[in-house]
């Protein structure tokens, strides 16, 4: 079991990484280089003069954007093997596996890793008002297993007892409520502040999905061979 897990967990984080880094390149990092721009004060938000918003931003790094490829990459892989390992478990219950059942993986684990904290702590730009690191971490992994759990009771529970306590897992980190600065202030446009968290949310979906497809493939392949 462990190679399969090793193999399938390292080929599927590998490539949806790489595709992960590049969309994130093309699509968040230049929000994230817009808000910089405002939080370093560069830019000025309602200031005397009106502001593009299109301003010129840094060009290529290669240092900078390869280190953040290879980082993506890495935590993508880290997620892989959570993903694969969770899936082989399903496996030995008699779960289907394959390229196409894996899209549904992706889409939990994006739920589970993105949707749910993000709808009580949506990402956030630099410069903009947080509330302790700390507290927010605390509550995200907290939020983030029991959401894990919630879909895994979903998918797996066989009595209605089970999916309401996954409704329950869903609903109780919300209800709690995530942690809130003590005032909203912040150089950023709440514009750039939007558009960052959307294309976050949607590049993860997108990099989820293909996880789920690649750890599902490789893993079955796996299976085959065995």
């Amino acid at each position: 079991m462990l190679p399969k897990l090793l193999t399938s967990a390292l080929f599927a984080g590998a490539a949806a990484g790489l595709i992960a880094g590049l969309l994130q390149l093309l699509f968040v990092q230049p929000v994230l280089l817009h808000a910089e721009l405002y939080e370093s004060g560069a830019l000025v938000h309602f200031g005397a003069a009106q502001v593009s918003a299109t301003p010129d931003l840094p060009g290529f790094d290669p240092v900078r954007d390869l280190l953040s490829v290879v980082f993506t990459m890495l935590t993508y892989t880290g997620y892989a093997f959570i993903l694969v390992a969770l899936m082989l478990v399903a496996d030995e219950r008699g779960a289907e596996l394959n390229a196409r059942t894996g899209l549904l993986w992706g889409v939990a684990g994006f739920v589970a890793a993105h949707l749910a904290p993000g709808f009580s702590l949506a990402p956030e730009v630099p410069g903009v008002a947080a509330a302790d690191v700390g507290a927010r971490q605390i509550w995200w992994f907290a939020t983030v297993i029991a959401a894990a759990v919630a879909l895994w009771l979903i998918a797996f529970g066989r009595n209605w007892a089970l999916w309401g306590v996954a409704v329950i897992l869903l609903a109780a980190p919300h209800i709690i409520g995530a942690p809130q600065p003590d005032s909203f202030i912040g150089p950023v446009p709440t514009e750039l502040g939007a558009l960052f968290a959307a294309r976050a949310l949607g590049v993860g979906l997108a990099s989820w999905v293909l996880l789920g497809a690649f750890g599902a493939y490789f893993l079955d392949k796996e299976q085959r061979r065995a």
